[in-house]
């Protein structure tokens, strides 16, 4: 040993060391942790005679931006591979030192996401083998079976593991979300190894457990424990793991009982917390660490933490090197544990800030994501404190780096301070956003994942209103420059914004987009996409308002307007005429077309109509003379082709758009709906007997050689004929053979396996239900046929009553999942749906049966199935079995049955357009109105959610009136129906009866108006982030995969003013209490102010108030008499907080989907778009865009205005001072580090100061004036660690336990100062506890 230890040396000593083995850190090859490490320090039990060193695990934990439930200071898993690269340097020194390591759970619950999330994984992934080993086997049928015997062979063993893999990982995950019940906590299994392997006493349960008793157990004493343990931690000279083993158990108490942090004695618990942080084991510092982060309670918690001068030893762990990275992050931990407190970020000193700056600048640092994330968060909360400490510039680089993972979150962290003036000062004028084009604009470097990452960042700002106002300042600068890119001839560039481009206008690719981007021709997609390949969801818009439009399409219109006036068509054109790449060429001419179908769709005449002429193109195009011309007219025809067929193309079930432009293609829908005459019924006997020879089935008995296609044609058309059926049975043995097949004891049909390709056989058997029951012949064939009788047998064995038993029952839960025997209740819901065949199934006793099965609680699997695939537009059995699992089922059958009315409750079975009565819906609205009484609040929920959806119809919503529903009882969960009863006058009269209508307006007047901003905008930002998956239209029979018609649109919730003014009534009530004048006189007094945050909130609702009003044609005369839209429109463009011109935007939008509110708009400066029926879609855009993008560069605060107060310049000035020249030149020569070109210099003359021994390196008062610098300027990491490995060791223990005026210690060796006596330390904390720190450090 040579000299004294510095002050960072923390390591086992060489004792310490003999008796671990070298152990690599688990990492896989990746280099990210394996996720089943834990978070927390735990020693290793014994094995194999020997003690096995300790394993390091980091794992980030908890959300990025908000407190973390699940333990103080944890970390954000999506920044896990970051955080872990492949370790290298001294192994042996890492691995010697980490006595017996172990990450603890933290969360028990977590670590079930993360397993639940990996089956998830798994389970997708074995989804996707079963979809290709299908596709395999489906591509295989077309050739000849002898050939491809052995290839099918092994498809279908690979499928069969395939099923049963989904199986096992569909239980696992059943039995994970499976809720477990409460256990009383018992001692773990790391407390029965400490306690046995420390000898101090025996297992806590050893012998109860002997006994097999374990309720005898008496009840923990939390404070006894606690104080146990504490007394153990005060036990001197025992091994790390003694420590860390007893901190652990602490922590566990902590969990266990979380109300005794409340109750610290910080006096005692404070000395062992600083006798743990001063230890000179890693393990023990970091066990201390985590033990004091638990007993963290509230802001008093803190600044006793604080009294302790615990700040000294924060920031010299964070410098420390990389083999001491489990100390690092649990201080890095502790640190985030303040900011999980109210007003806890107050307590985070700037040199802890510092010292995390220098971490999150040092680019090979493994904690450095953690850092840029706890500097994002310290940034929300204190932005003054971050600015002041250096903060902002390692989060801008970030941020435009495109390194950092989680860049949504950073991005929103500034997006937060620029939405407000107040916060806004800390940033420069939009420059910190405009670092993420960077890597598109510098396409020399540009590389693939940071263009991607960067385009994610982009995409968030620009889908918030504070990002996309600061992105346009300057004229559209930032949003410019990315669309230049297109002209560089960068692919990867360019495809990254044509990709980025899809996205921010929410593009969904036509279903044939993939085939024409592998350069297919589109000549075939005309008849392709007039085809229905499944049946879809279709829309039920509100009759009263055809052309009412969401806010994302409202906020998508203004993105597209900037777009366009960004010059954005000219680069897509210039990329059609110059790219290379094929594809590339062909996805852009996609885009071009998507976007002007957009643009017709969305934006104002005034805008769309130049637009659609694509005047460049057509230029160079006719310039006949110049050989670029080809091309041109070569990306004009792609271009009509691919506009021609968007057109042709039925829009998708959630697309609103075209069907309000043209409402015919609705009336073509209804048509397509109507039963056709199949020119196939009527053919003549030669050609139906060559289809029949065609099938297959009269030359084979093999049902994988027939031709199905052929088999659906035939019964789809010829065999409607009577005659044709006829002779189809007794002429030939086509039916006989058909029906074979499907009989259940033939185990042919019901011992297929159930995939997409075998669903074929399905619809085939359905339609031929569906055509015996259309003759006399086929009644009667099918009366007389096994097929029923077999079916009804199997029912039988699954009904108790019926005295039919099987060891294998034909309707197993088993055999349902894995077979198509779930197939057969599909051909029983087809002759559910007519009257002879209800009469066939009441004759097999089948109807009986079911009445049975409904009663059984252990099959909700067969109770769903029969529910789900009956036909309920006949009055019959089937309704008053539909009924019953309504009301006498379990509650999660009657969940299931009131779901299955939705598509019988909003639509019309009569003749004729849909929406002319309510039809044959009655009987499920009686029976929805009937489930609001259900005594379980989700049923109640489900029918309130599909009443609202048939409510849409005028004529079904004054039938539910009529129904009198009463919701008093249901609470806020009844509120939106109760408020679509108001757009009628028969509601209105039948609430105002109840004496609703005046309460609920009082209750909304006096507050629910304010709770509604924060529920609409919630709203917004759900539909905002939400990107819907395209799911396929895949049909699956099995129980776990039926989803019916549920409620996906993402709806704005009601407004009560909006329902209120749907009627003259209303209109009446609303004028004779003067509300609408309440809400323009606040608008117009307070509306412009923007540091007022209660003042504010009221001006938002005030606005959604007006603008919900407005939209109504009733409603409208109130903007006038008022004349609040002119406050309005001058929110909109000149407001100080961005968010709150976005809600002046969504506003006017309300307004100008009525008549008048977009005539006073357009005198304004606004227009919007219209049917073509003069229909305002409520689509209102400026026609100058820049009195709406008109924010000016802001004046930014600088950093020494913040920093430099007169404290704090008083502070750093005394710090550069001292009585002692070494000292002096010392204090000096630290600042001389923060120079580059002098840092070497100073560095070698302070190794030579520090080679003479001199006393400055012993006394606290120049560690604390050196701490004071390195708080008040900027230093490297490296530096900071060179600064603080000059001081002694003993200089940090007198200051953190307050001995500095101790100079008798000064001069004494560091092995005495390790012997203190212990009573004069209890003394000296006891006296200090109170005092506060003399430095902010």
């Amino acid at each position: 040993m040579v000299g004294p230890p510095s002050i960072l040396s923390s390591s086992a000593t060489t004792t310490q060391k003999s008796f671990y083995t070298q152990q690599s850190t688990p990492y896989n090859t990746n280099g990210a942790k394996i996720p089943s490490d834990r978070d927390g320090l735990q020693p290793g039990a014994l094995a194999n005679g020997a003690r096995s060193n300790s394993s390091l695990s980091f794992g980030p934990r908890g959300s990025s931006l908000a407190p973390s439930p699940a333990a103080p200071g944890s970390f954000s898993s999506n920044m896990r591979n970051q955080l872990a690269p492949s370790r290298t340097g001294s192994g042996q020194d890492i691995n010697a030192s980490m006595v017996n390591l172990e990450r603890l759970d933290e969360d028990d619950g977590l670590v079930s996401e993360q397993v639940l999330a990996t089956l998830r994984e798994s389970l997708n992934r074995e989804m996707k083998i079963k979809e290709g080993s299908e596709n395999m086997l489906e591509a295989l049928n077309t050739k000849k079976a002898k050939q491809t015997k052995e290839q099918r062979q092994r498809v279908e063993a690979e499928l069969n593991s395939s099923n049963q893999k989904i199986k096992e990982l569909r239980n696992q995950i059943t039995e994970l979300q499976r809720p477990k019940p409460p256990t009383t906590p018992t001692r773990t299994r790391m407390d029965v190894i400490f306690q046995s392997s420390n000898g101090l006493r025996s297992p806590h349960s050893a012998t109860k457990s002997a006994t097999g008793s374990e309720f005898d157990e008496p009840t923990e004493s939390p404070t006894y424990a606690l104080a146990e343990i504490l007394q153990a931690l005060e036990v001197e000279g025992l091994t790390p793991d003694y420590y860390v083993g007893h901190a652990n158990n602490l922590v566990e108490l902590f969990k266990r009982h979380p109300t005794l942090k409340y109750d610290l004695v910080w006096s005692v618990f404070g000395l062992r917390m600083q006798v743990m942080l001063l230890s000179e084991s890693r393990e023990v510092v970091a066990a201390g660490y985590r033990m004091t982060r638990y007993a963290i309670s509230d802001i008093s918690s803190l600044q006793k933490i604080r009294s302790l001068n615990i700040d000294y030893l924060v920031v010299l762990s964070l410098i420390k090197e990389r083999k001491a990275d489990v100390e690092r992050e649990q201080a890095l931990k502790f640190v985030r544990a303040f900011l999980d407190v109210k007003d806890g970020v107050s307590e985070v000193s700037r040199a802890v800030v510092r010292t995390i700056t220098s971490v999150a600048e040092h680019t090979e640092d493994r904690l450095k994501a953690i850092c840029i994330e706890t500097l994002a968060e310290i940034m929300v909360r204190n932005p003054a404190l971050l600015v002041a400490s250096g903060g902002l510039r390692p989060l801008a680089d970030a941020l435009g780096e495109g390194t950092y993972e989680a860049s949504g979150s950073l991005t929103a962290a500034f997006l937060f301070l620029l939405d407000a003036p107040q916060r806004r000062k800390y940033l420069r004028s939009g420059y910190e956003l405009e670092v993420l084009f960077t890597a598109f604009t510098d396409s020399l470097y540009a590389k693939e994942n940071i263009l991607k990452q960067n385009s994610k960042a982009i995409s968030y700002a620009l889908k918030s209103w504070p990002g996309l106002m600061t992105l346009s300042m300057y004229n559209f600068r930032a949003i410019r420059s990315l669309v230049s890119c297109l002209m560089l001839p960068n692919p990867t560039i360019r495809e990254t914004v044509i990709d980025l481009l899809y996205s921010l206008l929410r593009i969904k690719s036509p279903f044939w987009a993939t085939s024409f981007l592998a350069g297919r021709r589109l000549t075939t997609y005309g008849r392709v996409a007039t085809l229905k390949a499944a049946p879809q969801k279709t829309a039920q818009p509100v009759e009263e308002e055809p052309g009412e439009k969401s806010f994302v399409d409202h906020y998508t219109a203004l993105l597209l307007a900037v777009l366009i006036a960004s010059d954005m068509l000219p680069g897509l054109l210039q990329v059609t005429r110059d790219a290379d790449n094929s594809m590339l060429k062909r996805k852009t001419t996609l885009l071009i077309g998507e976007v002007l179908k957009l643009a017709d769709s969305l934006l104002p005449s005034t805008w769309s109509a130049d637009l659609q002429l694509l005047p460049e193109l057509f230029s160079a195009a006719s310039h006949f003379g110049d050989n670029e011309r080809f091309d041109a007219t070569g990306t004009v025809y792609q271009i009509s082709s691919v506009s021609r067929t968007l057109y042709r193309t039925v829009p998708a079930a959630g697309n609103i758009l075209a069907s309000s432009i043209n409402s015919s293609q609705d009336n073509l829908a209804s048509l397509e709906d109507q039963p056709k005459s199949n020119p196939n019924v009527t053919l003549d006997e030669t050609t139906f007997r060559q289809l029949l020879v065609e099938t297959q089935v009269l030359s084979s008995t093999n049902p994988t050689k027939w031709k199905w296609d052929i088999i659906l044609k035939i019964i789809e058309g010829p065999l409607l004929n009577g005659k044709r059926l006829d002779e189809a049975i007794k002429a030939s043995k086509f039916i006989k053979r058909i029906m074979s097949f499907y009989r259940p004891f033939k185990y042919k049909f019901a011992e297929v396996r159930n995939t997409r390709i075998t669903q074929k056989y399905v619809k085939v058997g359905c339609a031929l239900i569906h055509t015996l029951l259309q003759t006399v012949e086929g009644v009667r064939y099918l009366a007389d046929n096994k097929l029923l009788r077999q079916i009804a047998e199997c029912l039988a064995q699954c009904d108790p009553t019926s005295g039919l038993t099987a060891q294998s029952p034909m309707f197993s839960k088993e055999r349902l999942q894995e077979t198509l025997c779930c197939g057969y209740f599909a051909m029983l819901g087809t002759m559910s749906g007519d009257l002879k065949g209800l009469q066939m199934l009441d004759r097999w006793r089948m109807i009986n049966m079911m009445y049975h099965i409904i009663d059984l609680k252990q099959r909700p699997d067969l109770i769903k199935l029969l529910l789900s695939n009956f036909d309920y537009s006949l009055p019959g059995h089937p309704r008053v079995l539909l009924s019953k699992a309504l009301t006498a089922g379990s509650k999660e059958i009657r969940i299931y049955a009131t779901n299955v009315l939705r598509k019988y409750s909003s639509r019309s079975r009569t003749n004729g357009p849909g929406n002319q009565g309510v039809g044959d819906s009655k009987w499920a609205i009686q029976l929805l109105v009937t489930q609001l009484y259900d005594p379980e609040v989700e049923v109640c929920a489900t029918a309130i959610k599909i009443l609202e959806e048939a409510c849409n119809r005028k004529n079904y919503l004054e039938y539910i009136v009529e129904c009198r529903p009463a919701l008093d009882h249901l609470g806020e969960i009844g509120a939106p129906l109760l408020l679509r009863f108001l757009s009628t006058s028969i509601g209105y009269h039948y609430l105002d009866g109840l004496d609703y209508i005046s309460n609920e307006m009082d209750d909304w007047f006096l507050g629910r108006n304010d709770t509604y901003v924060g529920v609409i905008e919630a709203s917004l930002a759900r539909s905002f982030v939400e990107v819907t998956e395209e799911t396929s239209n895949r049909l699956s029979m099995d129980v776990d995969s039926f989803e019916l018609e549920g409620d996906n649109d993402a709806h704005v919730p009601p407004h009560f003013y909006r329902e209120l003014t749907r009627t003259k009534e209303g209109c009446k009530l609303l004028r004779d209490k003067g509300h609408f004048e309440e809400f323009a006189t606040t608008i117009r007094e307070y509306g412009m102010l923007s540091d007022d945050s209660e003042l504010i909130l009221k001006v938002k609702g005030c606005l959604w108030a007006v603008g919900n009003v407005g939209s109504m044609e009733l409603g409208a005369p109130f903007l006038e008499e008022c004349d609040v839209v002119e406050n309005i429109v001058r929110i909109a463009e000149s407001h100080e907080i961005m968010s709150l011109r976005g809600t002046a935007f969504f506003v006017l939008g309300l307004i100008s989907r009525s008549v008048h509110g977009l005539e006073i708009l357009s005198e304004f400066g606004w227009d919007s778009n219209t049917t073509r029926m003069g229909v305002s879609l409520g689509l209102c855009i400026p026609q100058n865009l820049g009195k709406f993008f008109s924010f000016q560069p802001w004046k930014h605060e600088k950093v020494s205005d913040i920093v430099m107060t007169e404290s704090q310049k008083a502070a750093a000035e005394s710090a550069k001072t001292d009585d002692d020249i070494v000292n002096l030149r010392i204090l000096e020569l630290i600042v001389d580090l923060g120079n580059t070109v002098l840092q070497k210099r100073a560095m070698t003359e302070l190794m030579h100061i520090k080679a003479k021994k001199v006393p400055g390196f012993k006394q606290p008062a120049l560690f604390k004036k050196i701490m004071t610098l390195l708080e008040s300027h900027h230093f490297r990491l490296g530096v900071r660690h060179f600064v603080a490995e000059l001081f002694d060791r003993s200089v940090l223990r007198r200051i953190v336990f307050g001995e500095e005026n101790s100079d008798d210690e000064m001069n004494s060796d560091v092995d005495d100062t390790g012997s203190e006596g212990r009573t004069e330390r209890q003394r000296s904390i006891s006296d200090l506890s109170g005092t506060a720190p003399e430095s902010g450090v």
